[in-house]
Parts: C-alpha cells; sequence; structure tokens
C-alpha cells in the first residue's frame, strides 16, 4: 500500500491495481466525485483489506480513507466542506490524535452531520465501548473478524447496505 497525500486525508493506492487509485490532479479527482463511503482507520492492512471488500462490490471509487480523527473531522466540518454527505461512514475507535468515540460524540452532535449512518467497525470487544458508541448515537457496532476472509466479508455486507440499499435521510 502507498500514500497519496492530501491536505486533511490521506488516500491510499493498493500497488496490486495502480490504474484504480492513481489520480493526475486531486483537487480534479475531488470535484467530480464526492465520496460516499468514509473510512476510518489508522491499520493498512485493514485498509487494504476494505478496499478488497470495496473492490468486490464496485464501490472502491467512492471512497475516501483517513487514518486519524483530526483529519476526518477536520474534512467534515471544514468551510466549504462538500454539500453532499456520505452515504456511510466506517469508524474505528482506537485512533491516533482524536480518537473515535470523541470523533462520533463530534459527528453525532452536528446538526449538520447527525444523520450521517455511522458504524462502528472496531477491534474492541469491550462492553464500555459498545454501550457509549450506542450511547453517542452510533447505528451499528461491529467487532472485526479476525479472518481475513470474514473481514471482507463483513466490510462488503456493511457497505452494501449502507451505501447500496439504505434510503439515506436527505
Amino acid at each position: 500500500i502507498r500514500f497519496i497525500g492530501g491536505t486533511g486525508y490521506v488516500w491510499w493506492r493498493l500497488m496490486r491495481s495502480p490504474s484504480l487509485y492513481s489520480f493526475r490532479n486531486r483537487d480534479e479527482f475531488l470535484s467530480e466525485n464526492e465520496p460516499d463511503i468514509l473510512l476510518i482507520e489508522d491499520n493498512r492492512y485493514n485498509v487494504e483489506f476494505m478496499f478488497e471488500a470495496l473492490e468486490k462490490i464496485n464501490l472502491a471509487d467512492r471512497v475516501k480513507i483517513f487514518k486519524d480523527g483530526e483529519e476526518v473531522l477536520a474534512y467534515l466540518f471544514a468551510e466549504g466542506s462538500p454539500c453532499k454527505q456520505p452515504r456511510v461512514i466506517l469508524l474505528d475507535l482506537r485512533l491516533p490524535k482524536i480518537g473515535g468515540l470523541e470523533v462520533l460524540r463530534k459527528i453525532k452532535s452536528n446538526e449538520m452531520t447527525k444523520m450521517i449512518p455511522t458504524v462502528v467497525f472496531t477491534s474492541s470487544a469491550r462492553d464500555e465501548d459498545r454501550e457509549e458508541s450506542y450511547e453517542l448515537g452510533a447505528n451499528s457496532y461491529i467487532v472485526k473478524p479476525n479472518s481475513h476472509e470474514n473481514f471482507v466479508k463483513a466490510v462488503a455486507e456493511i457497505v452494501s447496505y449502507w451505501a447500496l440499499q439504505n434510503v439515506p435521510y436527505c
């Protein structure tokens, strides 16, 4: 996996399929394609597995990936941020800079973002994390499967439901 830089977020690029994720001009790409899916994940291997799942359901070109909570909040709440809201946010809890629970708190307490479906997809099976996530407004709480096959299947099912089947609020 290789990073493709940008301010406030990181584009991940899979080396095995470079043509899918190579953009000559980041701003040109963003102006044509607002993301339907926001992934907030700091583990590069998990990101690769997520992209594998998104490729299977033909949504790999509709995703924006952030490596920490600070980046996603800067993107969501930036002045002049996109009018179109994402269809779903997949949020890890264990993030650098600003943790996932604080990110969830800010997303769900803001009038502009509170209706975005937010799925906590985490390695934490702690009852306290699950309970707090739901109290803060998480739409779902899923513990990441340990096997590669089940991980990819879970991501494909989550995103397929929230981004393709669910009818959004607005």
